[in-house]
């Protein structure tokens, strides 16, 4: 019996969700960093197998919006948990308190409780928070994992499988997900900018692709905006002499040729659009 379906990945920031959809794809297709709220996509990763095709949808972390772009964010959480047919509902082992608000997003979809991080704790402190859970919403399954290290990975496959409808197969095999090239190189000079500084640039600022173009025997021409909402943050961002900017730069293009499996030519500029995260006509066009 073929098996396809979606898996909604939902839980608190930070939790390791992108990291779970990294390991479970074999692949980096979410941007990992150890700030919260990194994610602001809905991130697609399709896994074909022989038996089935599990179609994976990494989900910003849950919170109360702030802002626009906030509010944006959990759409996208909400259209995930809608459209799935399986939620892994994420938390960290080592919480003291089950996220009793997050769950009131479940709905009646089969969902499996993934206790992350237990590398990072004692199994007796994941009894009493898988307990607590369970008073609040009748899992179908509760299974701790160490997405980093890939800890019972298997086992959490196997549920999702489990629960998986019969139906047929929904994507071509060879496609691993309906995102563009060009989203993920975007993503890709994100996460360096989330590496690289601190404080509240990394949450101001956003990327355009503005050039994206394949060359015959030359390498692919990529520019990009990155799009901040004050000019002292556009002076953090280019550095002293631009160094900081071409540090960004340089770390972006060693991961997107990795990506892309080709040579390019990487243009950074940086913009400023003051409180473009609370303007509806800025975040239709940055893809929000």
């Amino acid at each position: 019996m073929f098996k396809s379906g979606y898996v909604a990945l939902i839980g608190r920031p930070n939790v390791g969700k992108s990291t779970l959809l990294n390991r479970l794809m074999g692949r980096k297709l979410s941007i990992v960093t150890p700030k919260a709220q990194t994610t602001r996509h809905r991130i697609m990763g399709i896994l074909s197998e022989r038996s089935g095709q599990m179609i994976f949808l990494d989900t910003p972390g849950l919170m109360e919006p702030r802002s626009t772009l906030d509010n944006s964010m959990m759409h996208q959480v909400r259209r995930a948990t809608a459209d799935a047919d399986v939620v892994v509902f994420m938390a960290d082992a080592r919480d003291d308190q089950c996220n009793v608000a997050g769950l009131a997003r479940l709905g009646d979809t089969p969902a499996i409780l993934a206790l992350n991080k237990v590398d990072l704790t004692i199994q007796e402190k994941t009894l009493p928070l898988a307990d607590q859970y369970l008073r609040h919403h009748p899992f179908a399954a509760v299974i701790p994992i160490s997405a980093l290290t890939e800890f019972n990975l298997d086992t959490l496959m196997q549920q999702v499988r489990q629960h998986l409808p019969a139906g047929p197969q929904l994507y071509p095999d060879e496609m691993i997900s309906e995102h563009p090239e060009r989203f993920f190189v975007a993503e890709i000079i994100r996460e360096k900018v989330f590496r690289q500084f601190r404080a509240e640039v990394p949450y101001a600022a956003a990327v355009i692709i503005t050039q994206f173009v394949e060359r015959n025997r030359r390498k692919d021409l990529i520019a990009a905006d990155i799009v901040v909402e004050r000019a002292s943050q556009k002076g953090i961002l280019i550095g002293k002499g631009g160094t900081a900017l071409k540090n960004v730069g340089i770390r972006a293009r060693r991961d997107i040729e990795a990506f892309l499996s080709r040579p390019v030519y990487l243009k950074l500029f940086v913009r400023v659009r003051p409180n473009w995260r609370n303007n509806a006509t800025h975040l239709r066009q940055y893809g929000y």
